[in-house]
């Protein structure tokens, strides 16, 4: 059994995160941390979260000595802030831990990204170059071999599952940026409280025009630029991206539809739909990510879902563990 800790266990991936270690056959559960400033510190996690009454009730303690946390861990889920992350993960993988980090902190190999999109200088430029990118589908070889997987974002999961395939089979013309247009629910704002994330004060808007830190994610990772609008909209989980592209001259509906079986035959987690086209209630508290399209003349459009605190976060996550340690990839997720 593999010893297992998360840190940031209090937030909504992180409580996730708790139940699928309880409910995985091969890990035990070694602790539940929070800073040591939260107001969460020693309450059980089944009095945050009533819905894990009886599941998972032990206490969420602060973290205070991360040396010692490390050496009675084999796994550590960062579920934490971008900058916690950057320092945190170097500690536990210096201790022989294997971490999945789901902030941004390891996500791009590139210094300058971090000062320009995330506001901190990055310090580990040995661990960046290390981390393998989490997008489960895509990376499987590679995270079976590194310490540090750095867990895909929620916008980059939903946009670029719908869009790889088309650039691996070479269908896209690259003349014509991709251009996403995707909405989240409010949860993917994290549980503090806001004016910003208040249910009552949302109403569907556009944020982060060509500001937003995923854009570069994505574009890093898909190896082209795109446009990339996010919208949060007023319900509580989920991600809807609605992609436009246009095809090679040449490129048929049966080519697309060849491209997609293609790339995701053998991926449990993604569910091809075609022209039936995905829905967030099809998604929600699920670890797939559906996928449909339309196809008129030269041009695509590409419909995901997501739930963004599964798919987008946590359960993906817990598919890099079971990539990693040769498990079916979706223990511990249905």
């Amino acid at each position: 059994m593999l010893k297992t800790t998360i840190v940031g266990a209090s937030g909504y991936a992180g409580s996730e995160l708790a139940l699928m270690v309880k409910k995985h056959p091969e890990l035990t559960l070694s602790g539940l941390f929070v800073s040591a400033n939260s107001v969460d510190a020693g309450k059980p996690m089944s009095q945050l979260y009533g819905k894990l009454l009886g599941l998972v009730d032990e206490p969420v303690e602060p973290l205070t000595d991360v040396v010692a946390v490390a050496k009675e861990s084999d796994v550590v889920f960062l579920a934490t802030a971008h900058q916690v992350s950057h320092d945190l993960a170097p500690i536990f993988l210096e201790h022989d831990c294997q971490v999945f980090d789901l902030s941004g902190a390891y996500r791009v190999d590139d210094a300058n990204f971090y000062s320009s999109y995330y506001g901190f200088e990055h310090q580990h430029p040995q661990w960046l170059e290390k981390a393998v990118y989490g997008l489960a589908e895509w990376n499987a070889d590679a995270i079976k071999q590194t310490p540090l997987v750095a867990v895909a974002g929620c916008y980059p999961t939903a946009s670029q599952l719908a869009i790889k395939p088309l650039l691996a089979s070479q269908c896209v013309d690259n003349q014509q940026w991709p251009v996403i247009n995707a909405v989240s629910g409010v949860s993917g704002a994290g549980r503090k409280a806001s004016m910003t994330n208040s249910f009552c004060e949302v109403s569907l808007a556009a944020y982060g025009v060509f500001t937003h830190r995923h854009q570069p994610e994505i574009a890093e990772h898909l190896g082209c630029d795109v446009i990339f609008t996010p919208h949060l909209g007023n319900f509580k989980r989920g991600i809807l991206a609605t992609i436009t592209m246009k095809l090679k001259p040449g490129v048929t509906a049966a080519d697309v539809a060849d491209a997609y079986d293609s790339a995701y035959a053998d991926k449990p987690a993604v569910r091809l739909v075609g022209d039936t086209l995905p829905t967030i209630d099809n998604v929600a508290n699920t670890p797939f990510c559906d996928i449909g399209w339309k196809v008129q003349g030269q041009h695509i459009i590409v419909v995901s879902a997501i739930d963004n605190l599964l798919k987008g976060a946590s359960s993906q996550a817990m598919q890099c563990l079971n990539i990693h340690y040769g498990f079916n990839e979706l223990t511990a997720l249905v």
